[in-house]
């Protein structure tokens, strides 16, 4: 089992930053890639940002040039670095960890992008 604690979301102005952080416990061994993912209301869960375990990272185009996905192995801590956040990036943002049987989830992480 993995277990995914999320954090670092918020209220911010358009054109603001945010960090958001994803702690990883429990069967780290496990994970190969690991990314971000966010719900907006009535919207359907959207991929955001991913990484592998050898750092390569991939984004999707709504966020390209503003988003930066990295990962701490020694702290088991997944980073998404916002910037430039606009009102249609508000969301319920998602952790989320592959392993070879399952995908886990955290519990997600509210970010509010309004003036």
């Amino acid at each position: 089992q993995v277990q995914l604690v999320e954090s670092g979301g918020g209220l911010v102005q358009p054109g603001g930053s945010l960090r958001l952080s994803c702690a990883a416990s429990g069967s780290i061994f496990s994970i190969n890639g690991m990314g971000w993912f966010r719900q907006a209301p009535r919207k359907q869960r959207e991929w955001v940002a991913g990484i592998t375990t050898d750092g390569r990272a991939n984004y999707a185009d709504s966020v390209k040039g503003r988003f930066t996905i990295s990962r701490d192995n020694a702290k088991n801590t997944l980073y998404l670095q916002m910037n430039s956040l606009k009102s249609e990036d508000t969301a319920v943002y998602y952790c989320a960890a592959d392993s070879s049987v399952r995908k886990y989830w955290g519990q997600g992480t509210q970010v509010t992008v309004s003036s």
